[in-house]
């Protein structure tokens, strides 16, 4: 699979995430700049590696529910193989 065909697989990803009623603001937001960031031109490499340290952020926040953690950390994942 190429980058792009996986980058855009990671954005689908997050917009399904930020569907979800339970996500809070704030990290609906950083959601939405992530893609905004995987959407952007920059390199591939650059794109990932914002959006890897936003992610980061969002799964260390102690009050976001077990179940969004670990979809992040999966989005976290695929973003490592592209």
């Amino acid at each position: 699979m190429k980058s792009s065909e996986k980058i855009k697989e990671i954005i689908d990803t997050l917009s399904e995430l930020q569907e979800d009623p339970t996500l809070p603001k704030n990290t609906n937001s950083k959601l939405q700049e992530v893609i905004d960031i995987l959407n952007s031109d920059s390199e591939s490499s650059m794109k990932v590696n914002k959006a890897f340290n936003i992610l980061e952020g969002i799964a260390d926040n102690t009050n976001l529910q077990s179940y969004i953690r670990t979809q992040i950390w999966n989005i976290t994942s695929m973003l490592e193989k592209v």
